[in-house]
């Protein structure tokens, strides 16, 4: 056995060891398989967060919980597994991004899991080299938890306040990074100004730009040139060039930010090429491709599409900076490669891995004879594991498995899920994810639930394992999440039909879905839940469709749209006067002229008309969906005769973050759907 096979098996010894064995929740139950899986297990924080490779590869940065509840950063030697170095792990605080500087040093912010999501406050900045030495506070953290009291600013600067945020780590791998300084008032973010920070000496200097007016977003080249900003004012949208050798700025496009934009930026890559994304054809999917400067718009020939969806990717580059590809996202993952040899290396991923998407999530030295690779592989059973992928001159390539996400997770005992396209009662095409429990098939029947996302003007659904989802399945729900109109990633006409349409048409496409799904089999008795918009949908799907719906589960719910489109000083929402002015009374409806209409759809005025046993939940921080939504709706019920099952937490915001939160919730919604719907 030679050194370097040696050496490869004592990795894969301490990766094993110090990010988590491969349990299986039925061993972790003692063999028990038949045992419903507890919540723990399927929302308490990965043991494997993120992973990311050093510049030269020589090291591997993996943020993970194992040896404690707390997330910490750890770094191995990947040609001295022996020396794995504990970079940063603190009491009271957890490390969130991680980003490698060079190949000595990373930039890392932060986030406290175990306090509710009402009490999160900026993630601050720190530096600190890969063995943990030297740690340097580079923006202020609010509250400054007492272990990071203890990271020095750097040299004798203070660091900066908390409206500085991270914006680029530059490919020249140097001492600097970017960051920006936000400034504005209220809930209006102005401008975003950004400086070079040295993460050694903690010292700042200027960028030397004159940015436009009311820049809000940046988009920088591979080393850190800014080359577009982003203005927003009076509801629109600017996109401004900086081309490579000149300071000036050259608009490219105005208009407005609340209907269709001919383009939208994506990055630049670094030989100055601006790839953006724009619509085409009659369902305005988005494609992928670059921007002509001669013609002063895209070009006409797209260079990556996604049929039947919106072009959604992530830009594979490597630690040099230059641009290897796409991780594209349509029904499930893809990735579209510019490179012959990463084509090839997903490939050979996809051969050994069969099944799974198979991402290449980092590589240094992506191509040629020494190649290190991350690989992460997952699928809508598995959470996800890790591999390490290594080529070296003369020997045979290698694999190794860091771990698993999940450990505690059996793929073997998940759901599965599939999508469909079926159509609305308009005939529109209306996209439906299923999650399937194990051994149930169209015709069963049975008990399901109609989860209804929020946003709305997101994406809900994806081939990949979601929590909620999954916990629901192990249960014996099928759940049915219905990608209504108004959501986005299904070409722009999916998503403008639903324009002002909040308990109409986007409504009817919820009941749609679920009549689709007893139609199919797949269930025989259903309820409605959700969050956020999916929490208002599930009370007008209590109030229009009661005969449909056996019960109602609604978290986070907006319950008064006039509440939302006009505020008021004592709810503290979180809503800009910018969005309210131009883009809610085009998304959902004019407070003035849209009243009667608006007042037709708002649960706490239709409360009368819901029957149906109802839970609802708020977290009592929450400043995009106040808690006075959940009180007057509940004081409505109860003078109409009914009283919904009812709980706030105190330390919550709009979305749970403490894991007794979600496991609290989840046993609640458990017990709830057992009593109505079983």
């Amino acid at each position: 056995m030679g050194i370097a096979h040696k050496i490869w098996l004592m990795l894969g010894a301490a990766l094993a060891l110090l990010l988590g064995g491969t349990s299986s929740a039925a061993a972790q139950e003692g063999g028990a398989v038949s045992a419903p899986l507890p919540a723990e297990l399927f929302f308490k924080p990965a043991d494997i967060q993120e992973a990311k490779l050093s510049p030269s590869g020589r090291r591997l940065a993996v943020t993970t919980t194992a040896g404690g509840m707390r997330v910490g950063l750890r770094v191995f030697d990947l040609d001295d597994p022996i020396k794995v170095h504990a970079t940063a792990r603190f009491a009271d605080i957890d490390v969130a991004r991680f980003h490698w500087v060079n190949d000595e040093r990373l930039v890392f912010t932060t986030v406290n899991l175990a306090e509710g999501s009402g009490f999160q406050q900026r993630p601050g900045l720190l530096s600190v080299r890969f063995d943990g030495e030297e740690m340097r506070l580079l923006v202020a953290l609010q509250g400054q938890p007492v272990v990071v009291q203890g990271a020095r600013a750097a040299g004798r600067v203070p660091p900066l306040n908390v409206n500085h945020v991270l914006l680029h780590v530059p490919s020249s791998q140097g001492d600097e990074v970017i960051v920006g300084a936000l400034s504005g008032f209220g809930n209006e973010l102005e401008a975003v100004t950004p400086l070079r920070l040295n993460i050694v000496t903690g010292r700042t200097r200027s960028m030397g730009l004159t940015a436009p007016d009311r820049t809000v977003g940046w988009i920088f080249d591979g080393p850190g040139e800014a080359r577009v900003a982003i203005t927003r004012k009076n509801g629109r949208r600017g996109v401004h060039w900086r081309a490579p050798g000149q300071d000036g700025w050259q608009l490219l496009d105005e208009s407005s930010d609340t209907v269709a934009v001919p383009f939208s930026p994506l990055l630049v890559d670094n030989k100055g090429t601006l790839y953006v994304t724009r619509s085409e054809g009659r369902e305005g999917y988005s494609v992928l491709t670059r921007w002509d400067f001669a013609a002063g718009k895209p070009e006409a020939k797209p260079l990556v599409r996604a049929p039947g969806f919106d072009f959604i990717g992530a830009p594979v580059v490597s630690s040099e900076g230059t641009l290897w590809g796409f991780h594209v996202t349509t029904d499930a993952d893809s990735s579209v490669w510019f490179n012959d040899e990463l084509a090839l290396l997903q490939k050979m991923a996809d051969e050994r891995l069969p099944g799974n998407v198979n991402r290449i999530t980092r590589c240094s030295r992506c191509t040629g004879a020494d190649k290190v690779v991350l690989v992460q592989s997952r699928s809508d059973r598995d959470p996800g594991h890790l591999w390490l992928y290594r080529e070296s001159e003369g020997g045979a390539p290698r694999w190794q498995l860091i771990g698993r996400h999940k450990p505690g997770i059996d793929p073997q005992r998940m759901a599965s899920v599939a999508f469909e396209r079926i159509k609305s009662r308009d005939g529109r095409d209306l996209p439906v994810w299923l999650t399937i429990p194990p051994g149930r098939k169209a015709g069963d029947g049975g008990p399901a639930v109609v989860l209804v996302h929020g946003g709305p003007w997101v994406r809900g659904g994806n081939w990949r394992w979601q929590a909620m989802e999954q916990f629901l399945a192990s249960r014996g729900y099928v759940v049915v999440l219905p990608e209504f109109r108004g959501s986005t990633g299904y070409g722009y006409s999916h998503y403008a039909a639903g324009f002002a349409q909040w308990g109409r048409a986007m409504q009817d496409d919820v009941a749609d879905a679920a009549r689709w799904a007893i139609a199919q089999g797949w269930a025989d008795r259903v309820c409605i839940a959700g969050a956020s918009y999916g929490g208002y949908s599930a009370l007008m799907g209590l109030i229009r469709d009661g005969a449909l719906f056996r019960c109602g589960a609604a978290w986070l719910a907006v319950t008064d749209l006039m509440l939302m489109l006009t505020g008021s000083w004592f709810t503290h929402d979180d809503t800009s006067d910018s969005s309210r002015t131009h883009r809610l009374p085009v998304l959902i409806g004019d407070a003035e002229r849209d009243a009667d209409a608006l007042r037709a759809v708002s649960p706490v005025l239709q409360a009368a008309h819901i029957k149906r046993p109802l839970l609802l939940a708020y977290g009592a921080a929450d400043r995009r969906v106040p808690l006075d939504h959940g009180t007057r709706l509940r004081k409505a019920m109860r003078d109409a005769g009914s009283d919904p099952e009812w709980v706030v937490y105190g330390d919550e915001a709009h979305g749970w973050m403490k894991l007794e939160t979600h496991v609290d919730f989840a046993r609640r919604l458990e017990a709830f759907l057992a009593r109505h719907l079983k």
